[in-house]
């Protein structure tokens, strides 16, 4: 319920709405997903933010991983051997749990928390490197920065998704279900 509350998403209540929705992935709390890149973006400015920035970053990856496993075991159909997935349909439903779980922690450490966190990092400190190079204010100099860091968030996020993506795609779950294994 405090999902829909804070859904960004369309007010359509339609069913197959509600059976998409993900509390974690189309409301507000995306944007937890981001906190280490705040924090990042904040580093010189206020260094002790960093590492709980992280913990709220990586408790989101946990969070969204544990809810991805609870729908994966309560979508479990046993009866359903013509099922799309072939590791709902060949696999038990621990495994299949298992799997979602597991492959939800890697996409989201990897494409919310740790690749953009370091992109973050570099480029606050080449940022940081022009300004105490250039004839710059000293609160530009301080704040520039950071401000680069911040203004550079929206620009990361879809290439690195999309990388993390045909990452997994090619490797971990090509692994887990190789092409010519699918339906």
């Amino acid at each position: 319920m405090l999902g829909k509350l804070i859904a960004t998403s369309s007010n359509s209540t339609s069913d197959e709405q509600d059976k998409d929705y993900n509390v974690f992935r189309d409301s507000l709390l995306r944007y937890l997903g981001y906190t280490n890149e705040v924090g990042e973006s904040f580093r010189y400015q206020f260094p002790k933010f960093v590492r709980p920035s992280y913990a709220v970053a990586f408790g989101y990856c946990v969070a969204d991983a544990a809810s991805t496993g609870h729908h994966a075991w309560n979508s479990f159909d046993n009866d359903a051997p013509t099922s799309s997935s072939f590791i709902a349909s060949q696999q038990s439903r621990e495994m299949a749990t298992f799997v979602a779980t597991a492959d939800t922690l890697l996409w989201q450490s990897l494409a919310s928390v740790m690749i953009p966190g370091g992109t973050i990092n570099v480029i606050v400190k080449a940022s940081r490197f022009v300004a105490t190079r250039a004839s710059l204010p000293v609160v530009a100099a301080a704040w520039g920065p950071t401000g680069v860091g911040l203004a550079s968030i929206p620009f990361i996020i879809k290439p690195i998704d999309n990388a993390v993506d045909y990452l997994l795609d090619n490797t971990t779950r090509h692994w887990i279900v190789p092409e010519e294994k699918k339906i």
